[in-house]
């Protein structure tokens, strides 16, 4: 199936903004805001293929596998900041998500022309990064039809790896054969094809729907709390020291004396105090019900 620019709806002219040059500042933030506006309730639409991808991945992820982003430009660049803040956020091994984009780290910071242009790389990229069956990936294209992660996805399915698409456009190449597809469509952009906005922030939206739901399904948040954070500066030694305190229902003072004994780790001070145990016993449950804090007090009540 041959796809055109002129097809695609992140291509085509937003008549509301179709006199833009001529617009104040206060009108052109306006009716950014408004186009804004938009975005979230595109993504609504497509919440139900969210929810079935974050499944999937979460179930790759408990198995022993891994999440990969493969995306160019902007959408690659959204892919990397998604997995970069996933070791800090939720404790998580820096190998567990990945992003990769077409051209490589220099592409991260200044566009590698070309790069995005042949399918070969991405099927390159993904032999390079070693994805395999049990992983996860996730190709990235707001015009569903960029030719280096129509590779990467290709590429992982041989690999027989699970493969799911996002893009903005209700018809996307990149969609065919995969085992998830999420359409998530915004319309046309204030600027004509600049899909670094409204595009962009969907993107971001359902990437963050994507890591934050497997990590949740992965135990690595209890109840709404950051339980995985790594405590690495001041800043996230406080709210570790907060995070107990909320968890435990003791004060900061507590919670700081808690995560001294469990040498800074949130998760472990909080399953000392919920049950009692010493450090050794308790980082052993953890170990035991791979980190999930209510998984442990689920099976201490059903012991009483």
């Amino acid at each position: 199936m041959k796809f055109h620019l002129r097809d695609l709806t992140t291509e085509t002219r937003n008549r509301n903004t179709e006199e833009l040059d001529k617009f104040s500042t206060m009108e052109i933030v306006q009716i950014m805001n408004e186009e804004d506006k938009t975005v979230a309730f595109a993504v609504e639409k497509e919440l139900a293929s969210i929810a079935a991808a974050v499944d999937l991945i979460a179930e790759c992820l408990e198995n022993g596998g891994r999440l990969f982003y493969f995306g160019a430009g902007t959408s690659g660049r959204l892919g990397l900041l998604d997995a970069a803040e996933c070791p800090p956020t939720f404790g998580t091994d820096p190998a567990l998500v990945q992003g990769v984009i077409a051209g490589g780290e220099k592409a991260i910071v200044r566009a590698v022309e070309g790069a995005e242009d042949v399918e070969q790389n991405g099927r390159e990229d993904v032999i390079a990064y070693g994805v395999k069956a049990g992983d996860a990936v996730v190709g990235i294209a707001a015009s569903g039809r960029t030719p280096y992660v129509i590779g990467a996805l290709a590429e992982a399915r041989k690999q027989q790896a699970k493969i799911i698409s996002l893009s903005c456009n209700q018809v996307a190449q990149i969609s065919q054969g995969v085992d998830v597809a999420i359409n998530v469509v915004v319309g046309p952009e204030v600027v004509t094809g600049s899909t670094r906005l409204k595009a962009a922030t969907a993107q971001k939206m359902v990437l963050n729907m994507i890591t934050t739901g497997c990590m949740v399904r992965l135990g690595k948040v209890y109840k709404n709390l950051m339980v995985n954070v790594q405590v690495t500066n001041e800043k996230l030694k406080e709210r570790a020291k907060q995070i107990v305190a909320e968890a435990t229902d003791v004060s900061t003072d507590e919670a700081d004396v808690l995560l001294h004994k469990a040498e800074g780790d949130a998760k472990l001070a909080i399953v000392m105090q919920k049950t009692g145990l010493p450090a050794e016993d308790a980082s052993r449950l953890l170990t035991q019900y791979k980190g999930n804090i209510r998984r442990i007090l689920e099976r201490n009540h059903n012991q009483e």
